[in-house]
């Protein structure tokens, strides 16, 4: 992965060769040759680099990484997977404006639209995602700018069918956002099924070991910002010297306006530092989301099996309801998130989470540690109990994330906990 051309911070000397290891580019700013330069740079800052705010070399070289792995022609990295969601959102929707999303998605995404965004003036329309096409299309208003959807819904385990989704999108010209961050490029591509842009919190299975919390937005370069319905991607963007992001940058419009714009205002760009133990994540993807898959299943047919569970929730299950749609998008595994209800409802439920030793009770899904969470009293709590049943969340509901580690300590640990309920 060559990252010379991009790279002009002083000191630094650019070879013809492929580093080993991506090279934390450790600075804030970089030299320039002379004034002129710099003010073509601030003319147009796809030319090259301007502060580390919202570019950064090694970050770059993880961005392009990402965009391949996703099918896509562009990748901003941020610094969580929250600012991505968020940044996916403002660079299409402004005051007035709304979108659509599934109702079982991550907690914090329900908060932040359905209250933050509010307040922005921005509203999110919510449809069950296993409404059908019809029902989709009469949630649409005038003003309306996008969908979103979550691959595999966190924690109800809902999978979306994308391509349902994408045709109702595309129906009313607006693109399709889907989050895939349990599937991870390796299970799910889901541009292939007609998304258009394609987020991340990388902190969860990219990164793998906790180390550090990111995001990502993915470009699939399909959309065509130019059919009437987006404006500040037709018209002369004032802040920018009167650049038209279509007419200058063509099918990467997208991408580099959120870049130019928000990046450039928000500045919530991760460090080197950062992007550089995600790669080392990425660098063990394929290997260890095949191993969660086959320690996932495992652990939920032993649940299934028991009778202190009152109910199973995994796709990669026989029996589950969205087995079939698991069978179309995620072949090859449905990531090492469960969700099972215990009997007994709430009070046991704790109980059971705290009796775990091996699996840590924390606020953290997708590691290569087993953890485990109780939505209702934690990621969902900000929620009403309409919120909960909405997004499907039960009092008795437990998160298991299952790691890497020997699948028999995971069920050994699982077997003395359900021993304490007796």
């Amino acid at each position: 992965m060559k990252i010379e051309t991009q790279c002009l911070h002083e000191g630094y000397t650019p070879k013809n060769t492929e580093p080993r290891v991506v090279p934390i580019v450790q600075s804030t700013t970089y030299v320039y040759d002379s004034t002129d330069d710099i003010a073509a740079v601030f003319d147009d800052p796809t030319k090259s680099l301007i502060y580390s705010r919202f570019e950064n070399p090694t970050v770059m070289a993880v961005e392009d990484k990402i965009a391949a792995l996703e099918g896509g022609i562009g990748a901003m990295c941020t610094s969580s997977g929250q600012a991505a969601t968020l940044c996916s959102i403002l660079n299409i929707c402004q005051a007035g404006d709304s979108f659509i999303s599934a109702t079982t998605i991550y907690g914090g995404t329900v908060n932040l639209f359905a209250v933050t965004l509010k307040k922005l003036g921005i509203e999110c329309i919510f449809v069950d995602p296993d409404a059908s096409e019809e029902e989709i299309r009469a949630a649409f208003k005038p003003n309306t700018k996008a969908v979103f959807g979550e691959t595999i819904a966190n924690p109800a385990l809902t999978v979306l069918d994308i391509e349902k989704f994408a045709k109702a999108a595309h129906e009313n010209d607006v693109p399709l956002i889907i989050d895939n961050t349990f599937p991870t490029p390796v299970l799910c591509r889901p541009i292939e099924h007609g998304a258009d842009i394609v987020i991340h919190s990388t902190s969860k299975y990219m990164d793998g070991h906790a180390v550090q919390v990111g995001g990502v937005i993915v470009d699939a370069g399909t959309f065509n910002w130019a059919n009437g319905k987006f404006p500040e991607f037709t018209e002369p963007d004032e802040s920018y010297h009167g650049i038209v992001y279509t007419e200058t940058y063509g099918k990467a419009a997208y991408i580099i306006k959120a870049r130019m714009q928000l990046m450039r205002d928000f500045g919530c760009y991760p460090s080197a530092q950062s992007a550089f133990y995600l790669n080392l994540g990425l660098e063990t993807l394929a290997i260890r989301m095949k191993q969660y898959c086959e320690n996932a299943k495992i652990v939920s047919e032993f649940l299934e099996a028991n009778d202190k569970v009152e109910s199973v929730n995994y796709p990669g299950l026989a029996g589950n309801k969205y087995h079939s749609l698991a069978e179309k998008y995620l072949p090859l595994g449905c990531s090492g998130v469960i969700s099972f209800v215990i009997k007994g409802g709430r009070n046991t439920a704790v109980k059971f989470m705290d009796s775990l030793k091996l699996a840590s009770n924390e606020v953290h899904v997708a590691d290569i540690r087993t953890c485990v969470l109780h939505p209702a009293s934690a990621t969902h709590r900000q929620l009403t109990d309409e919120q909960l049943v909405a997004c499907g969340i039960n009092g008795g509901m437990i998160r298991f994330s299952v790691g890497l580690e020997n699948v028999e300590d995971i069920l050994d640990d699982l077997r003395q906990a359900f021993a304490q309920l007796d």
